[in-house]
């Protein structure tokens, strides 16, 4: 299972980088590959290719801030959540993409 996502803030500095760093250590517990890229105040960082977007299972949005570049997901199941979400609930959001994965196989 793999989950790509986007993260960006409205200030575009810490919850960017916590939010990207939270989900990728959940998807490294849970046993899911998860690459996040960041849209944060320098910039576009960890770039999602084509091939990452076409070989993902989900697509996880923070939704305070529009995603430069979104129409790249469509045909994907997305799913948005809060910055602050995406930071303290980390773990949860990944185990609930893992269960439904799961669940849909």
């Amino acid at each position: 299972m793999k989950i790509i996502g986007v993260t960006a803030c409205p200030s575009g500095v810490a919850h960017t980088y916590m939010a990207a760093e939270a989900l990728k250590k959940a998807g490294e517990k849970l046993g899911v590959e998860v690459k996040i890229e960041t849209q944060g105040g320098i910039g576009i960082e960890n770039v999602l290719t084509a091939e990452d977007v076409k070989s993902a299972d989900y697509v996880v949005l923070t939704k305070e801030v529009a995603i430069k570049n979104e129409e790249r997901f469509e045909g994907k199941k997305v799913v948005r959540v809060a910055i602050a979400d995406a930071v303290k609930k980390a773990e949860a959001i990944v185990n609930k993409l893992k269960a439904h994965y799961e669940a849909n196989k």
